[in-house]
């Protein structure tokens, strides 16, 4: 059967479609972005759908002790849980090597980015440092789960505030949030292009994703800079697929970005919002 799909894929990008009636480097439109869906249990959450897919990323902000290293900065840490609900291919049980890429994947993005001034996070040099972690959770798998990730965590990360903190006793009040945001510089954005035979393709299904050659996450500033890249599957990639795959992924980016940006203009954050880009 496997086989089977496979040549009908192949077939179908050979004369420019695929299964679902869009074109090779048609994204879907069908974007939504809710912010704050869960404000009692985590400092920031977001609900992201591309088409079908779609994940829910909430933020949690702690006191840590920081690293050696860097005794006046903050950290981040990124997880992803892949689970069945999202898809009958995902089992339970420890990290899977898929939700640890995905991990990977929108951490790069993020770190590469500068977009997070760990420095801002210091409270007490040495002893006490804010400490940022990114959970993402898959609902369902439609094919593309590296963007919609990488969008959900953006934007939960946006929709945060810090809670109370008693510099005198230590405490941190979770009932309590702030209105003071996470320092966010800027807004690094991912987009995902596959690698099939010879043929380039963006926004994946499941199964494109399950037969590609190579595959290559791009992340992109708000200036349209590039901040960070990663390749996966086992194909390779020439400078020429480089170059064409980061050239559909650049031309999609505002796609994305248009989501998070009319989101701003519109929310007042006291309230749920939800924006269809199409």
């Amino acid at each position: 059967m496997a086989k089977v799909i496979k040549e009908h894929i192949h077939s179908l990008l050979e004369k420019g479609l695929r299964q679902d009636g869009r074109k090779l480097l048609d994204y879907r439109k069908d974007i939504s972005v809710e912010y704050g869906i869960s404000p009692k249990s985590a400092e920031g959450s977001a609900r992201v759908r591309i088409g079908e897919t779609e994940v829910v990323a909430g933020v949690k902000l702690g006191m840590s002790t920081p690293y050696p290293d860097q005794q006046d900065s903050g950290s981040i840490m990124f997880g992803a849980e892949l689970s069945p609900i999202a898809s009958d291919r995902f089992e339970m049980g420890p990290p899977s090597i898929e939700s640890i890429e995905i991990a990977r994947v929108v951490d790069r993005g993020i770190r590469e980015s500068g977009a997070i001034d760990f420095k801002k996070l210091c409270v007490k040099k040495g002893e006490k440092v804010w400490q940022i972690c990114v959970d993402m959770y898959p609902i369902n798998d439609a094919g593309n789960l590296r963007d919609a990730c990488s969008l959900a965590a953006l934007a939960a990360m946006k929709d945060a505030k810090f809670p109370e903190f008693d510099k005198v006793t230590g405490i941190v009040n979770y009932e309590k949030k702030t209105k003071t945001s996470l320092p966010l510089t800027d807004e690094p954005i991912e987009v995902t292009v596959l690698k099939i035979n010879n043929d380039f393709v963006i926004d994946p299904s499941c199964e494109e994703e399950e037969f590609l050659d190579a595959r290559l996450t791009t992340a992109f500033l708000k200036d349209g800079a590039i901040c960070a890249m990663q390749k996966g599957g086992k194909g390779a990639l020439s400078t020429e697929d480089i170059g064409k795959m980061v050239k559909i992924a650049s031309d999609n980016v505002k796609l994305l970005r248009k989501a998070l940006w009319k989101l701003q203009n519109t929310k007042k954050q006291e309230s749920l919002v939800h924006v269809h880009c199409k």
